[in-house]
């Protein structure tokens, strides 16, 4: 790799990683990440070493071309080593492609690896690790993180290789050559590693400060530009204080910026003059020697040529420890989030759902079920850093004791107040979470016994905010039966009641809906979500409060498209309005995670209790 000069990042060193203690076992786990690539790793440090080599040669081509060839008048000679340098430059700029190609195949290969393994395995926890965890540093530890972790493999094992090399060739033929001009050179070291060890963290340090002020800049602009912020911003806010937050904030980015130019250029300027100022000195000292006879011209020249080899890889490797560093803790920042146990497990005997139910039916049976959310120690969150505020959890039970059947092809409703438990229990159900105590079953089959992946497609919700992508219609419908043909989307569509207005768009069910569905109503967004569930035909669905906030025009079709999407399945449907429930064949009403009252709506409404309360409440 081609030495010289004083790149940004040789005086640009992270030094708040200094003092970190990597833990047990990080170097070798971290290795292993190496091993797919450890002939492209041999490889790519051979030709690290060839082209340090040729970077000590090349000085000493040097000389012999000005002491014999030019000393002695011999043309020939010094045609015939000119083309050795020329071609030697030329092998050089070879070896140095293959090192980029080889570096750039190494690191995203990592990259892809960390990548993909992160993704999987944040797939698989469970939605209390989502309900608590910041997504911009999650997000951060999939981006920055792996980029930062891939350093090891590149640009760290790199510069300590081909640093190490360089100087030892280096120092080398210096002193083969002239052992005094070699001190006088390693003197000067200091001038050059004592500015990068004062300014350098100055310059990380703006550096860092500038990342804040823009992630918050970027935060700003996000929360405003999405659909519900923009319309948020419209509807209460004032624009012109959100232009003059996000001023205020680029400003401070532009006089850091300001900083951080003036910084690097002071930088640049100095180890600038200090390396004009060791070129003066060695052909001060050189050009003395040389009058005297002590040493050839062509030595001169050549010490001359090897100055800028020999700092810039001293001071790139006086800062190795930090380098490294700040790439491994990267690796342990990866590790942290790969670390994470998922709290709701398959176990390892898990058998599918799918067939059980085809079988015998989709009965539900929760028996003496007690939950709490579990605490962070149980999430096995490693870093508060992701979820502020969890520290301050409450232990407290959401459902105590819940026992109750639903018979397959059955409609059970839940109602009471908010906070009650409901949604809780139908998370339980598509086990989101496993309750601490008791069992939930359906049918006969455990559900904790099941495949995740059967449960899901066993089990179908439909929520009160049916989220959306920013893609089709087909799409988004795709995305609960990825074969869907054009034909089964048509006619989910129809049941939900919503084909005559897809029919009517320009482009159909290829029409983009926009962020969350902003381009479609509420009601229409729920009627998707119902094409959706009916694309996917499970054999129990779950209806979290569906007709919620509609206007009546929409909970008719709603209503309409849920007949058909209930119609011969188990169903559970939790809802405030009471007048969506009283077909249901059972009733469940929760208060304060507890079952008060189970029956039909004819039954509850004759009884003194909960119900009767909550129904005079909302039509008298």
């Amino acid at each position: 790799m081609a030495q010289g000069g004083f790149g940004m990042r040789s005086f640009t060193k992270d030094n708040s990683v200094k003092g970190t203690k990597l833990k047990k076992g990080t170097t070798k786990r971290v290795l292993t990440y190496a091993a797919p690539y450890k002939w492209l790793l041999a490889l790519f440090l051979f030709l690290i070493m060839l082209n340090a080599a040729i970077g000590a040669l090349t000085p000493l081509i040097l000389k012999t071309i000005i002491d014999t060839g030019i000393t002695n008048g011999d043309i020939p000679y010094i045609v015939n080593f000119s083309l050795l340098a020329g071609g030697l430059a030329i092998a050089s700029a070879f070896l140095t492609l293959g090192e980029r190609w080889l570096s750039s195949k190494i690191g995203e290969g990592v990259i892809f690896d960390l990548q993909t393994q992160l993704f999987q395995h944040i797939q698989k926890m469970s939605l209390s690790f989502f309900s608590r965890t910041k997504t911009g540093a999650l997000v951060q530890r999939i981006n920055g993180d792996v980029t930062g972790a891939q350093a090891v493999f590149t640009q760290t094992l790199s510069s300590i290789f081909s640093n190490t090399l360089s100087v030892t060739f280096v120092l080398i033929a210096m002193f083969s050559m002239s052992w005094q001009l070699t001190l006088v050179a390693l003197l000067l070291v200091p001038a050059f590693i004592i500015p990068a060890r004062i300014v350098g963290p100055k310059l990380a340090k703006l550096m860092r400060e500038s990342y804040d002020l823009k992630a918050e800049a970027n935060q700003l602009s996000n929360e405003r530009f999405n659909v519900a912020g923009a319309q948020l911003a419209k509807t209460y806010g004032t624009p012109e204080s959100d232009a003059q937050q996000y001023s205020e904030q680029i400003r401070k980015v532009r006089d850091l910026s300001i900083k951080q130019t003036l910084t690097g250029s002071l930088m640049r300027v100095t180890i600038g003059t200090v390396s004009a100022l060791s070129v003066a000195v060695v052909y001060g000292l050189g050009g003395v020697l040389a009058v005297r006879g002590t040493l050839t011209v062509g030595i001169v020249v050549a010490l001359a040529s090897y100055l800028n080899r020999l700092y810039a890889p001293i001071t790139s490797l006086s800062n190795v420890q930090v380098d490294v560093l700040t790439a491994m803790v990267s690796f342990e920042r990866v590790f942290e989030i790969l670390d994470l146990e998922p709290s709701v497990k398959e176990l390892p005997n898990a058998q599918p759902l799918t067939d059980y139910v085809k079988q015998n039916g989709g009965s539900i049976t929760f028996d003496q079920v007690d939950f709490r959310y579990p605490t962070v120690k149980e999430v096995s969150l490693a870093s508060l850093e992701l979820m502020p505020g969890a520290e301050r959890e409450s232990e407290e039970p959401i459902l105590k004791n819940v026992s109750f059947t639903i018979q397959p092809g059955h409609m059970t409703a839940l109602v009471g107040p908010s906070g009650a438990g409901k949604s809780t229990l139908s998370q339980l159900l598509t086990r989101m979470y496993d309750p601490q105590q008791g069992e939930i079953r359906i049918g006969e089959f455990p559900l904790k016994n099941a495949t995740l992946d059967s449960v899901r497609q066993t089990i179908g919700v439909v929520s009160q905010d049916a989220h959306m992508f920013h893609d089709t219609i087909a799409n988004n419908l795709r995305y609960a039966k990825p074969d869907a043909t054009p034909s089964e989307i048509e006619e989910a569509l129809k049941e939900a009641y919503i084909w005559e207005l897809i029919s009517s768009l320009p482009e159909g069910i290829d029409t983009v809906i926009g962020d969350r569905g902003y381009r479609l109503s509420g009601g229409e967004r729920q009627r998707l979500a119902i094409a959706r569930l009916l694309l996917k035909a499970p054999a129990i669905v779950i209806l979290d409060e569906a007709t919620a906030h509609l206007d009546s025009e929409s909970e008719h079709y709603i209503q309409e498209a849920l007949k058909t999407a209930l119609a011969g399945r188990t169903s559970l449907v939790i809802a405030h309005r009471l007048s969506t429930v009283r077909e249901a064949d059972q009733i469940l009403v929760l208060e304060k995670g507890r079952i008060l009252q189970t029956g039909t709506h004819e039954k509850l409404i004759q009884e003194s209790g909960l119900y009767r309360e909550l129904y005079h409440l909302q039509f008298e």
